[in-house]
């Protein structure tokens, strides 16, 4: 099986700069498994590497997607695994990093991203009525167990467990039971955490970071490009909001404090997606200076299982 190294946790916990530490000291290469830094030209308002971070680990799958093409989740995990197969066989160790959960769990668990059984027409029809978003307020509407186990973004199980419970199907099969480990990687889990309040002092200085590196004018270019709201890749944090705005007729800095809100909620979810894996080793960050004693932490944890398992 391939080794790999997967680093994980909310936005802005610290993600970037220690996984690209731990890249250098382990002479690894840096899979991204986020679902927004994938696309082309949507820079700022996806937090992606600097040019600087970017020139010092080789990096794979962040802006290499153009957003008017559609992307999915078996897309991710068809370039992620191939990108992974060619990092361990030049000599090199694959370290997945990002705060998608599906997209790790693309990875790290034996997923299979086919058409579910059931009525396709059934589905197109609740897709159109609620839309994605919409979608996962109504299966926790009608099953809050059901919404905390399927990612806001995996569509097709949203619509799906939708369908079967408006048909009176009952509830979906658990977290634990739907997901097996991977038959090909063998993941060592490092997950990074803050406290909450810290956290989300992060994600706001992060927000007003972003306006001011210029994220209306970076979406007003994507609007040039012949995006629009309807695209999945402006339903992203960040774009959606200002969309809003825009559309009512109002500033668009007037959409900063609800992509605040958004992007603590985002922080949350991660965080609890993440608590499932039972074998994630947990690293609390504090403060915002580097912490050397961290990442020798991680170097440990992820040389003690690669050498362990051979």
């Amino acid at each position: 099986m391939i080794k790999i190294v997967v680093i994980c946790g909310p936005t802005a916990v610290g993600k970037t700069e220690y996984s690209i530490r731990l890249a250098e000291a382990l002479d690894a290469e840096i899979v991204s498994a986020d679902s927004m830094q994938i696309y082309k030209y949507m820079d700022i308002g996806s937090a992606k590497p600097s040019a600087e971070e970017l020139a010092r680990v080789r990096h794979h799958l962040i802006g290499e997607i153009d957003p008017r093409e559609s992307f999915s989740a078996a897309d991710y995990q068809r370039l992620a695994s191939e990108r992974i197969r060619d990092i361990a066989s030049r000599g090199k160790l694959p370290v997945l990093c990002g705060g998608t959960g599906l997209y790790i769990n693309s990875i790290v668990c034996d997923m299979d991203f086919s058409s579910p059984e059931g009525s396709g027409e059934y589905r197109d029809g609740l897709l159109r009525e609620y839309g994605p978003e919409g979608l996962y307020e109504r299966l926790r509407e009608l099953d809050p167990h059901a919404a905390d186990e399927i990612h806001p973004n995996n569509v097709k199980r949203l619509v799906r467990a939708v369908e079967r419970l408006e048909k009176g199907e009952g509830s979906i099969r658990d977290f634990k039971s739907t997901l097996r480990p991977s038959k090909e990687f063998a993941p060592v889990m490092i997950g990074l955490s803050r406290g909450r309040e810290e956290l989300y002092e992060r994600c706001d200085a992060r927000v007003d970071e972003m306006f001011a590196l210029g994220l209306e004018d970076e979406l007003r270019s994507l609007l040039d490009m012949g995006l629009g709201r309807d695209d999945i890749s402006m339903k992203g944090i960040g774009y959606k909001e200002i969309i809003e705005c825009m559309d009512a007729g109002r500033p668009a800095r007037e959409a900063a404090e609800k992509i605040k809100l958004n992007t603590r909620h985002l922080a949350k979810r991660q965080f609890t997606w993440l608590r499932r894996f039972e074998d994630m080793r947990w690293i609390g960050l504090s403060g915002p200076a580097f912490e050397e004693d961290k990442l020798q932490q991680m170097i440990r944890y992820a040389s003690e299982d690669t050498q362990q398992d051979g």
